[in-house]
């Protein structure tokens, strides 16, 4: 029987029994102890745990352990996607990874419906970044505003819902 790791190139990794971890990067602050909460290199657990709360019913309660693995897959998931996305701009030469970077090196790790839900947020973000450029022309020129009331909201976690329901459409 083969492992599902014979078939994934892991680069910029090391590999432990039953973990893959990111290799760190040196810590700025000049201190050779790291961080005293062992979470250097970490997403912050914080913003985890809101993130976590706001998919969950109000009613439910996440364990600090939770929060803290959770933590923990979603640095390696970055992590592994970002290391793919770098490894394509050091290919090419370019020394900045960009939005495009990171939907190719998810259709290329197999991750489609991420990649998917990530080019329509790209999409709608540069949408809106293009808007916000036309609002502050227009202030300095008389060209009339934009329909609407200026404001572009990205929902990611709908996005994310759509694509996931479109693959199970596409199943049937």
């Amino acid at each position: 029987m083969t492992n599902r790791e014979d078939f994934i190139h892991f680069s910029g990794f090391t590999q432990q029994p039953g973990r893959l971890s990111l290799p760190r990067a040196p810590s700025t602050s000049g201190s050779s102890s790291g961080d005293p909460n062992g979470q250097e290199g970490l997403l912050p657990i914080a913003n985890v745990g809101r993130i976590m709360k706001h998919v969950l019913p109000q009613e439910a309660k996440v364990s600090k352990h939770a929060k803290e693995v959770i933590q923990e897959c979603a640095t390696e998931f970055i992590g592994f996607v970002t290391g793919e996305a770098s490894e394509r701009c050091r290919r090419e030469r370019r020394k900045t990874v960009n939005g495009d970077d990171i939907c190719h090196a998810m259709t290329t790790l197999g991750l489609d419906n991420y990649a998917g839900a990530m080019r329509r947020y790209l999409q709608r973000y540069r949408e809106g970044e293009e808007l916000a450029a036309a609002l502050n022309n227009h202030s300095r020129s008389p060209a009339p505003p934009p329909p609407g009331d200026g404001m572009i909201q990205i929902d990611v976690w709908g996005e994310l819902s759509n694509s996931r329901g479109n693959e199970k459409h596409g199943r049937d």
